[in-house]
Formats: structure tokens, sequence, C-alpha cells
């Protein structure tokens, strides 16, 4: 399956850092943020939970909830989380089987080797839980505030 703007988005339910959960339902009447990325505490990743931890102020001036969801552990959130003050939650999509509902649970390649892993995306859903933007194969430079940018139209 893949998402587009326009669709509704599919609900989930999924364990967070510290032992909570997160439902998309629960958010709904809010915009939402969902960042998928391939795995915690490596570079590319860290720069971009950062650059949407030193948005956040911005992110919610608009009513905006940002949400990371990875394969990685709970506990693995947890000491991600904690090492880079991380004010949003990050969810554990260990099965991938939200990946797969949302089209970034992908095949990719990497030294000659193919493998099945997250492809860095984001989804921008609206208060009625409807998908309004996707950004595929997301480059990090910008991105955040590429982010808040199309959040504030809504």
């Amino acid at each position: 399956m893949t998402i587009e703007a326009g669709l509704p988005a599919p609900d989930f339910t999924l364990p967070t850092d510290g032992g909570g959960e997160l439902s998309l339902a629960a958010l709904r009447g809010r915009p939402v943020i969902l960042y998928f990325y391939p795995k915690d505490d490596t570079p590319g990743c860290t720069k971009e939970a950062c650059a949407f931890r030193d948005r956040l102020p911005d992110f919610s001036a608009v009513n905006a909830v940002v949400v990371g969801i990875s394969k990685d552990t709970p506990k693995s959130h947890e000491r991600f989380k904690t090492k880079y003050a991380l004010p949003f939650p990050l969810a554990s999509d260990e099965d991938a089987a939200v990946a797969k509902l949302y089209g970034v649970w992908v095949e990719k390649s990497r030294y000659g080797r193919t493998y099945m892993g997250m492809d860095r995306t984001t989804v921008l859903i609206d208060g009625t839980g409807v998908v309004r933007m996707v950004w595929r194969k997301v480059k990090v430079e910008g991105h955040a505030e590429a982010v808040l940018a199309a959040a504030k139209t809504l």
C-alpha cells in the first residue's frame, strides 16, 4: 500500500518510549507530522530528529504534533530521546506493520546487497485525519522547515 495526499491516514496504535502508547485516532483535531526514519542514533536520523526538536515551538504554535516512527524498540527510543532531549514521542513499529500501511517499508540496496528497510518519509495529516502532504526519500537539510511551512497552511 502507498499513502497519498487526499487519502485518509491509516489509523494505528504503537508502543512509545517511556512505556506509553500512541494512537493516531487520539490525535484527531490537530495536524500530525509522522516522520518515518531508519534507525535511532545514526547520523542522518539524529540530524532529522534534532531539526524537528529545534522547530518544535514553531510546530506547537500551529497546534501540530510531531511523532517519529522507526523499527527500534521502545527502550532504544528512550535512550535516543534522552540523549538528544527530544520532546516528542517516538513510536516503535518493530514488525513494520505501520510502515507497510504507509508504503514506507521498501526494498533497499547497499554495497550490492538488497534488504527491506524504512524509507525516510514524512506524512502531514490534517485535523480530520486526511493526508495533506507526503515527502518521500527525504533529504534532511531544510526538511523540518519545509514541513513547518506546509503545516502552517492547514
